[in-house]
């Protein structure tokens, strides 16, 4: 049966239409223009997968462009890190070279002298709060400020001594002539360059004044020929003025779509607020695996595979809306259940002494790697006379129906054999610190001729053969859903239990050797990944997600 072909998103429809119109010669280019500010987050791997698929779908590129036209807030360790980010996702970017609209520096202030000479643009002395309110509002026209009408030759002579540095911050700025009572508050004269003598992390000190975002991205766009220039929603009444600049300089007509950005659960998806987390210690840094940074994300074990599927799943469209974050978990439990290797570790260990088992024995038991995956084989595990086991696969009344230990119940051992529990010991104040067991000596798991039958199954680990670590449990990093709702009030929000360590955990044998990167099931309890503040002597593991969505709304 012919699978049913899946259909176009609205934005791959306006790419087929292009194609078969022949608009751009059958070019398709697409570009990613994320601002040098902060760590992507996961709403910037839409945006990734998004042009970067879409290019790739119709044979085109994308063109990586850092928009670094603020450079009071831009640091080289951002471009490098949106560099990895982007390459982790499995995209390459045009010629593997990527671009930075300051390298339009230059050509973006000849464009500016253009429209100041065709009559288009002036130099405002007005101060910012003095512009702002002169605007208006959406229901009133604004007024024209008092410099519009200044002569074309004071305009280019005051906007060369801008760049020449003779004024402050702030003292001029140049602004398009349009409409001061336009519907659209955007076209109201919006600012098109504004004085900053700060450093800029690739030009140094060459220049001190800076386009704005409205002004920098269409000309970049056009400048590169970018066929599709794809932004979020938010963008959409930017749009007339992207279309007015690029008419009025009459260059290469790169046209804007938008698309609806990603809004996530119990997630904070503002980089404003997130770079306040780190500044604040709320979390340990950008890469904090309760943080939705792409590179959070990484070293919380998410794979790229997961992180793509799951921007495929949530689509394209052109409204809001809020996707649940267990989405994404769905998505990484997916794929890991196919590639995460299954090992035993005890996370709250109970001793089992199994007192018929030979003192000083022990035996290798083999073990599948992954049932999903019967080509990642096997490996051997010791199993020996002392284990520990899950502190709550013990219950001294066990209710009806708990298929696993308590007085005079059974259980299979995982790989091993059946034992029965015999007795228990208490400490003084009441706590199980030890299990006594006897096993079925023929009960051996690939060769039980016990007969005896069990239901339930669980995880150990040999005691003299286990290695210690320290397991990180993560979870949601607010308990409110929709954190758009609360503005600057958020952190009031951050949930308590996010982050809960356990520093006595013991793994098998096998784990000693864990590589970053890697992906492990501890059995019945979650993925894991070993975290990149793991050393030698103190193995630090990260729970990426567990078996099923347990958290709590």
């Amino acid at each position: 049966m012919e699978e049913e072909k899946k259909s176009l998103n609205f934005l791959e429809q306006i790419v087929e239409e292009d194609l078969a119109s022949g608009k751009h010669e059958g070019r398709v280019l697409t570009r990613f223009p994320p601002e040098p500010n902060g760590y992507l987050h996961i709403g910037h791997a839409k945006s990734i997968c998004l042009n970067f698929g879409l290019a790739a779908k119709y044979g085109g590129q994308t063109n990586l462009r850092f928009d670094d036209t603020n450079p009071e807030k831009e640091e080289t360790e951002y471009v490098e890190s949106i560099k990895a980010d982007v390459k982790w996702l499995g995209f390459e970017w045009t010629n593997n070279q990527e671009l930075y609209a300051s390298d339009y520096f230059e050509t973006l202030y000849q464009f500016a002298v253009e429209l100041i000479k065709k009559g288009l643009a002036y130099v405002d002395d007005q101060p910012a709060d003095m512009i702002a309110a002169q605007k208006g509002n959406p229901n009133f026209a604004g007024e024209d400020s008092p410099y519009r009408y200044r002569p074309i030759a004071e305009n280019i002579d005051l906007f060369a001594r801008m760049r020449a540095g003779e004024f402050p911050d702030g003292a001029k700025v140049l602004r398009a002539k349009i409409d001061m009572a336009h519907p659209n508050m955007h076209m109201r004269d919006p600012l098109m360059y504004r004085i900053k003598h700060a450093h800029h992390h690739r030009t140094g000190d060459a220049w001190c004044i800076y386009p704005m975002y409205d002004f920098a991205h269409g000309q970049s766009d056009s400048h590169e020929e970018i066929t599709h220039s794809i932004c979020t929603l938010e963008f959409d009444v930017h749009r007339p003025l992207y279309d007015w600049f690029i008419e009025k300089l009459n260059i290469f007509p790169s046209q804007q779509y938008e698309f609806a950005r990603l809004n996530l659960t119990n997630t904070v998806m503002s980089k404003r607020r997130l770079l306040q987390l780190v500044q604040e210690g709320l979390v340990s840094g950008w890469d904090d695996p309760r943080m939705p940074t792409i590179s959070g994300l990484r070293r919380r074990g998410f794979t790229p595979a997961s992180v793509r599927n799951f921007c495929e799943k949530i689509g394209v469209g052109k409204r809001e809306n809020l996707i649940d974050v267990s989405v994404l978990d769905f998505c990484v439990r997916e794929d890991l259940n196919k590639s995460a290797t299954r090992v035993m570790a005890v996370l709250d260990p109970l001793k089992v002494i199994i007192t018929n088992y030979p003192e000083g024995q022990s035996e290798e038991v083999s073990i599948e790697n992954n049932p999903e995956n019967i080509e990642a084989g096997s490996r051997l595990v010791p199993f020996s006379r002392e284990i520990y086991i899950e502190r709550d696969d013990f219950m001294e009344e066990p209710m009806k129906k708990f298929f696993r230990l308590g007085p005079g119940l059974m259980v299979r051992l995982k790989g091993a054999y059946i034992i029965k529990c015999d007795d228990f010991v208490k400490d003084e104040f009441g706590n199980i610190t030890e299990l006594h067991c006897s096993y079925i000596e023929n009960s051996r798991s690939g060769g039980d001729a016990s007969g005896v039958s069990v239901k339930g199954v669980i995880h150990w680990v040999s005691v003299p053969h286990a290695h210690k670590a320290e397991v990180r449990l993560y979870d949601r990093l607010l308990i409110l859903e929709d954190a758009s709702q609360v503005g600057d009030d958020f952190k009031k929000f951050l949930n308590p239990d996010s982050l809960t360590v356990l520093s006595e955990v013991f793994i098998e044998p096998s784990l000693k050797d864990a590589k970053i990167g890697t992906n492990y099931q501890f059995m019945r309890k979650g993925y894991f990944c070993l975290d990149t503040d793991s050393t030698p002597e103190n193995l630090v593991f990260n729970r990426t997600v567990g078996l099923k969505d347990s958290f709590k709304k």
